[in-house]
């Protein structure tokens, strides 16, 4: 298993604004591998450890780099928001889209009537860039990762 606190992202970033689709699971160094194959993708063997999320990611990519990345996600700990959600199976967790202001994009979700679940954050496998997590009315958990 490597570790590696630079970002897969930059290396791999789609032209669109939609950058991936995230999933839950126990082991990114046990599951990834099986995962990436049985989509035709390619996983580096890199995974970041992000303290700010209390959660380690890696990422899967495809061949063409416009698709979506597949963003693997395993809880760091006892306190890490996603171990309720992989207690109750994992899985499919979220989908993820860059936008160029995420001020602009939560003011927009507000006014929709969505919640801001997770306010601005810097994310770790992003260089820092800042994130922010939104649940729409129709129980949708979005990221949004500031371009």
């Amino acid at each position: 298993m490597k570790d590696s606190t630079a970002s897969i992202a930059q290396s791999w970033m789609p032209p669109g604004s939609f950058h991936h689709v995230g999933f839950v699971v126990a082991s990114i160094s046990k599951t990834a591998q099986s995962f990436a194959e049985s989509l035709s993708m390619h996983w580096d063997g890199a995974i970041i450890h992000d303290p700010n999320q209390g959660v380690r990611v890696s990422f899967l990519h495809g061949e063409n780099k416009a698709d979506p990345l597949i963003e693997m996600i395993e809880p760091a700990g006892d306190d890490s928001p996603v171990l309720s959600f992989l207690r109750h199976g994992g899985g499919l967790h979220h989908i993820c889209y860059v936008v160029p202001s995420l001020e602009k994009q939560l003011e927009d979700c507000r006014s929709r009537r969505s919640l801001v679940v997770r306010p601005p954050v810097p994310a770790v496998a992003f260089g820092g860039r800042h994130i922010a997590w939104v649940y729409t009315r129709q129980k949708l958990l979005v990221e949004y990762l500031e371009q």
